[in-house]
C-alpha cells in the first residue's frame, strides 16, 4: 500500500511539471596541449541538436540535451589547418563521430551552490562515445516572462573517462586530459 501511495505522489509531481524546449544555445569547448593555457589550446563550438528542461514552478527538476558531435568546429584556426583539426577531432583518435554522432547530457538535479557568481550547481550525466559518467557544473539560472536562461561557468571533464584518447600513446601524453566546456541556453 505504501508503494502504491508513493507511486501516486511521484506521478502527481510529474503531472505538475512543465517541459520547456531549448530555443537557443551556445556550447563552447577548449582542449589543451602540453599545458592548460590559452597559448597551448584549441577552442570551438558544438551545436545542440535538441534539448528540453523539465520545470516544477521556477525550479529545474530535470532535462535532456543532445549534442551534435558531427558539428564540432575549431574557431582558433582557419583554412586548411581548421579543416584538418575538425576532421581529426571527428576520427577514432577523439570523438569517432561516424560511430557516435551524438553525445548527451541529462540533468538529474539542481542544487544551491556556495559560489555567489554561479549560485546553482547543475548535476547530471554526460554520455560520450557510449560511456556515461557524472558531470556537474556551476551555473546562473534565471526565469523572465516564461523564458528560462542558463549559463554555466567554464567547467572541465576528463576525456580519458569517456575513451576520448589519442590512439598513439606518446601523442596522448602531449594532450591534456581536461576538456573545458561553457554552456549558455534559453528555453521556452
Amino acid at each position: 500500500m505504501k508503494k502504491l501511495f508513493l507511486s501516486f505522489i511521484f506521478i502527481g509531481s510529474l503531472m505538475s511539471a512543465q517541459t520547456k524546449k531549448v530555443s537557443s544555445s551556445d556550447i563552447h569547448w577548449w582542449g589543451y596541449k602540453v599545458a592548460k593555457t590559452e597559448a597551448s589550446s584549441h577552442n570551438g563550438t558544438i551545436n545542440l541538436k535538441s534539448g528540453s528542461v523539465i520545470m516544477k514552478g521556477n525550479n529545474i527538476i530535470g532535462g535532456t540535451f543532445l549534442l551534435d558531435m558531427t558539428s564540432i568546429n575549431s574557431e582558433d584556426l582557419t583554412g586548411e589547418y581548421q579543416t584538418k583539426l575538425n576532421n581529426h577531432l571527428k576520427t577514432g583518435d577523439f570523438f569517432e563521430v561516424e560511430k557516435f554522432p551524438t553525445a548527451s547530457y541529462t540533468i538529474t538535479s539542481v542544487v544551491k551552490n556556495n559560489n555567489k557568481t554561479f549560485p546553482f550547481l547543475v548535476k547530471g550525466n554526460l554520455t560520450a562515445k557510449g560511456v556515461t559518467k557524472p558531470v556537474n557544473f556551476p551555473a546562473i539560472i534565471g526565469m523572465n516572462k516564461g523564458l528560462l536562461t542558463l549559463k554555466s561557468d567554464k567547467f572541465s571533464f576528463n576525456r580519458q573517462d569517456f575513451g576520448i584518447a589519442y590512439q598513439i600513446t606518446m601523442k596522448d601524453v602531449f594532450i591534456k586530459d581536461d576538456i573545458d566546456l561553457q554552456i549558455s541556453l534559453q528555453a521556452k
